[in-house]
């Protein structure tokens, strides 16, 4: 669904060239939904503005939904569905009449409108919203409609800019069951976020960029297994003494001692734990607290580049 080489944006700002982003492969199959994460700065919004054709690369090449980026704009418009950060919606207009007019720009007629309409008011719950003014909705309920607008023309493509910014959890777990049923009816997902726990629970994959370029790639489980292992913490007043016992648990690493509190690195931190609290009570070690946690996606990005993705998620 998408097959992108070199793709790559320069920009000339304030007398200096900035390379936004630096040749970027992506490939994207049908049906597939793909997170594309990294820190503000990294590439990620101009790399999603070219694959909807709202920005010219510099240099590179990409199909998108079956048409050439830089030689049927076009035609890749027609096939995909975008929903940008900012609402897409007016503010005066009913909602019913922003998602009908919506259906008419991409060519459909006023009956195929008004029934793709009503078939998405059911399925993401905007029905009883129908004939109220877009401006009048919550955030969560703007995003639904960002959604159906995006999806009314039945688009092979989807790409999704942070869907669940700013929402509260309970809208951000409703739009993510919805995003799931999109997936589940066949729909191409390309979606950025900062939320990691988000590009977790949703991706069957995962891009991550770094200074214009693709750091990592994998499915999330498939990316936190080449982390070093569980991260295994524990507070205790002789920290010198678990400190020692720690060091010799198997395949141990990383271990630091800050106060009272000892971490380590292990494989299989919830293997690892009974025989580890069983020698620390040997040696008459009190323990105040244990937590073993498994790798994240930061993690995994901490390890590659040396900084968090969490560092300036909203600056």
């Amino acid at each position: 669904m998408i097959k992108a080489r070199g793709l790559a944006r320069r920009f000339r700002t304030r007398g200096h060239t900035v390379d936004a982003v630096q040749g970027v492969d992506i490939d994207v199959a049908p049906g597939e939904l793909v997170g594309f994460l990294g820190p503000n700065g990294a590439g990620k919004s101009t790399t999603l503005r070219m694959l909807t054709t709202l920005l010219t690369p510099t240099a590179g090449e990409a199909i998108v939904a079956g048409c050439d980026l830089l030689t049927d704009p076009a035609g890749v418009r027609k096939r995909i569905g975008y929903v940008a950060q900012g609402h897409g919606s007016g503010e005066s207009q009913k909602v019913v009449e922003e998602a009908e007019l919506q259906g008419r720009f991409y060519g459909l007629s006023a009956a195929e409108a008004k029934r793709r309409t009503a078939e998405l008011f059911q399925r993401l719950e905007l029905t009883e919203l129908a004939d109220r003014t877009a401006g009048a909705l919550s955030g969560g309920q703007k995003r639904r409609l960002d959604i159906t607008m995006g999806v009314l023309h039945k688009p092979e493509l989807l790409f999704l800019d942070e869907p669940s910014a700013g929402l509260d959890p309970q809208s951000r777990s409703n739009l993510w069951d919805h995003i799931r049923a999109l997936h589940r009816d066949g729909t191409t997902i390309f979606l950025t976020t900062h939320y990691l726990d988000e590009a977790d629970a949703l991706c069957d994959r995962i891009l991550v960029i770094d200074h214009g370029r693709i750091v990592a790639e994998g499915s999330p489980d498939g990316l936190k297994s080449q982390v070093a292992g569980d991260l295994v913490r524990f507070e205790t007043d002789m920290p010198s003494v678990a400190a020692e016992i720690a060091g010799k648990v198997e395949g141990a690493q990383e271990l630091h001692v800050d106060g009272n509190t000892v971490r380590f690195r292990v494989p299989r931190g919830d293997t690892e734990l009974p025989a580890l609290l069983r020698a620390l009570d040997q040696a008459d070690v009190a323990l105040m607290s244990v937590q073993v946690q498994r790798p994240t996606l930061d993690d995994v990005f901490l390890t590659m580049t040396g900084r968090s993705l969490r560092e300036d998620a909203h600056a």
